[in-house]
């Protein structure tokens, strides 16, 4: 396949992004992944700490879109340790123990198993640190052979997920020398790569294996003796000289303590809950990575460690209450990555927001086409989450430096996101190699209608018009505030049309639902989906209709007990294992839950709320993972985990904010400094819930809610600094 490149340049070869949105499953029974990430740099592990690429994917030491180790494995006397137990101190550390099969059995002085314990640290900055302790319970002296192997790839993460096969050019150089391993590859761009691994003490020696290398000790022990090996792995020849495992992990714990105070403090009379809270800023400081300014959130490991728009804004949706730096930091970031040109290859057009930006060798060689503007959706959400922020912050300094920024966006909205000129947002994939379906829901099998049946385009889905209506709205309160009237009034007199001439399009009479789309020839996608939950969140939704858009929401088809799946059980295209297709995500289900409160359905939200708490409740770490399989509650006690799940996650990090949020009735009104509380509820399973650092403006105030006996919740204010105050609806 070729095509024409903007400018004139040819590209030999294009390769799809079509299998993007569902990565594929190795055959291998997959192991819950140790990951670790600092900026654009992730490892992710064995829970035994090792790495072996060969065994699941996902494995190894990434950074800049590109895999620089394949393979650490540690044996010891030619074994694998037995993995004990592994504990994420933060992010970007972790401890891995591990202790001794019986080694030597054939020797009078074997080691009888679980006498030794290998204690593994992992921690992640501008390089990957693996410190190897190794500790004897054995009632006399040992020596021990320890050998560490290693490898090197340098594949790009798309060959990694398999999305595209095997790209790689040029010859692998391995060098081993006194302390160190080397590798090192030139790709088919020329970019030269190298990854280089130096350790200490000393090794014995070091020998080149073909495509590995190999570095061996002989550790002597006394009974309780201990010794330690550290070896650091430094991409593109970072620094690692005298590099101290202790000291840098001090200091990004102080980083992360710091950034931590700067968030909301949650405290209630559950335990489990504030632990969760706490996961869920841990993942999402760990998420944070480079923007062009301040930091933004990648979307998840191993798989979308990059800048997403459409991901990165979901996340602020759901963080506001949080944490606003986080919102202004990615408002920036894309806005500097905002097209200026019209590019099919890139699916960009002028004002269009950013999708994903990958910076590995096939993008650098054009073989997929990044940065790559295939959402429908990034640009609405963009205007609705400076709206939002503006509401939260009064910070209208911003707003006049994003003002180029949120022009190009609603023209966008206005002129170019409407192909078919019916009025309403939606997609056509121009590019070759791009996405056929460009919503949040992107896997190629993802829009179908009630006989199963694919969609074709151009394609206006439910939810995108939702969110151009409420962009319009909040832009209309962003531009009042720059002093541009005649431009708010306009963008509300827009909404007030879309809203109506949404309702003639997509009600769906028959079903007493929205329909999913409107297709390429006008005609009703008609499929019950998650997707018009968004539409309650975004208000676009009649009060008429809202009690039956509610009641199908929590239907049995809809609502599995654990959340909303993404399509009706009795769809034929339903497939509680696929990724799009009857599966639940932690974020759309709060999304649902957000919709349903503003809608004054408490008791369906708080329903959501119980099925995702003990989604969390029963998850390692109490992490909320990406998805999960949309299996009945009533058909497994346990949830079914979907088996290639990013854990961390922006979105399910994101997720227990949205929910708190919603369900307490918080949000903000920074131009009257006024916090508001509106109809508040808790499930059962909270009582009590303060949070301290709510931020309005540039005052902050600190809230407490208790329920009642009558089963009412109330609130106090415990405390404010600076002007502020706070309201409750009747």
């Amino acid at each position: 396949m070729s095509s024409s490149a903007p400018g004139g340049s040819s590209r030999a070869s294009t390769t799809s992004l079509e299998a993007e949105g569902a990565p594929p499953i190795p055959a291998e029974a997959r192991e819950e992944l140790l990951a670790l990430k600092w900026a654009d740099q992730f490892v992710c592990a064995r829970p035994d700490g090792d790495i072996n690429a060969r065994l699941t994917s996902g494995e190894g030491f990434f950074a800049h879109d590109t895999r620089y180790l394949s393979q650490l494995s540690v044996r010891v006397d030619g074994r694998r340790p037995v993995a004990l137990a592994s504990t994420l101190q933060s992010g970007h550390h972790a401890v891995v123990h591990a202790t001794n099969p019986p080694l030597r059995e054939e020797d009078a002085a074997g080691i009888p198993q679980e006498t030794l314990n290998l204690r593994r640290t992992l921690l992640i900055d501008d390089a990957l640190h693996c410190e190897l302790l190794f500790r004897s319970y054995l009632p006399r002296p040992v020596v021990l052979d320890v050998e560490v192997i290693l490898a090197a790839d340098f594949a790009d993460v798309f060959e990694v997920r398999q999305v595209v096969a095997d790209q790689s050019h040029g010859e692998l150089e391995v060098g081993a020398g006194e302390d160190r391993v080397t590798f090192a590859h030139t790709s088919e761009s020329g970019a030269r790569r190298v990854c280089e691994i130096v350790a200490s003490p000393t090794p014995a020696h070091c020998e080149e294996d073909g495509q590995r290398a190999r570095m061996h000790w002989s550790l002597s022990l006394q009974t309780q003796g201990s010794a330690q090996i550290a070896l650091h792995v430094a991409p593109d020849r970072v620094p690692t000289a005298g590099r101290d495992l202790g000291a840098g992990a001090s200091r990004l714990a102080r980083e992360y303590a710091a950034w931590r105070h700067g968030c909301l403090r949650v405290r209630t009379d559950n335990e489990t809950f504030d632990r969760l809270i706490d996961a869920s800023l841990r993942d999402l400081h760990a998420l944070l990575m480079p923007g062009p300014e301040g930091r933004l959130p990648a979307a998840g490991i191993p798989w979308y460690v990059a800048p997403f728009g459409r991901d990165a804004l979901i996340v602020c949706c759901e963080t506001l209450l949080a944490t606003p730096a986080v919102t202004r930091d990615t408002l920036l970031a894309l806005a500097g990555w905002q097209a200026r040109e019209d590019d099919p290859w890139r699916d960009a057009e002028p004002g269009k927001i950013l999708h994903e930006l990958r910076r590995g060798e096939l993008a650098r060689s054009d073989k997929i086409p990044h940065p790559y503007y295939g959402s429908v959706d990034a640009t609405p959400l963009f205007l609705i989450v400076a709206g939002r922020y503006y509401r939260w912050t009064h910070d209208l300094a911003l707003m006049q430096r994003l003002r180029p920024a949120l022009d190009a966006a609603l023209e966008w909205v206005e002129q170019w996101g409407d192909h078919d000129g019916d009025g309403f947002l939606d997609y056509h994939r121009r590019s070759p190699a791009g996405l056929d379906n460009q919503g949040w829901k992107d896997s190629g099998d993802a829009i179908v209608g009630a006989d199963g049946s694919l969609a074709d385009g151009p394609i206006a889905l439910v939810e995108v018009q939702a969110y151009a209506y409420e962009a319009k709205l909040s832009m209309a309160e962003v531009y009042t505030a720059l002093g541009d009237e005649s431009t708010a009034e306009r963008l509300r007199a827009q909404a007030s049309v879309l809203r109506r001439r949404f309702h003639d399009a997509f009600w769906d009479e028959e079903e007493g639902f929205f329909a999913l789309a409107l297709d390429g020839h006008g005609e009703q996608v008609r499929s019950v989906t998650s997707n018009v939950a968004h539409c309650l969140y975004c208000g676009i939704v009649d009060d008429s209709k809202a009690p039956a858009v509610a009641q199908r929401l929590m239907a049995p088809d809809m609502f599995s007990g654990w959340g909303v799946r993404t399509l009706s059980a009795r769809s034929p295209a339903y497939n509680p294992m696929s990724y799009h297709n009857g599966s639940v995500w932690p974020h759309d289900s709060a999304i649902a839950a957000a919709g349903l409160k503003r809608y004054g359905f408490h008791r369906e939200a708080t329903r959501i709320a119980d099925g995702l708490f003990e989604v969390a409740r029963q998850a390692p770490d109490l992490r909320l993972p990406e998805l999960f399989c949309g299996f009945s509650r009533e058909e497994s006690a346990t949830v079914v985990p979907y088996p290639v799940a990013c854990i961390p996650q922006a979105w399910a990090a994101g997720a227990p904010f949205m929910l708190l949020g919603a369900l307490l009735g918080i949000s903000a009104h920074g131009a009257e400094r006024r916090v508001a509380i509106d109809r508040p509820a808790l499930p059962g399973w909270l009582g009590h819930v303060e949070l301290e650092g709510v931020r309005v403006g540039a005052a902050e105030v600190d809230l407490c809610f208790d329920r009642t006996i009558a089963d009412n919740v109330g609130f106090s204010l415990l405390a404010q600094r600076g002007d502020a105050r706070v309201t409750m609806s009747a």
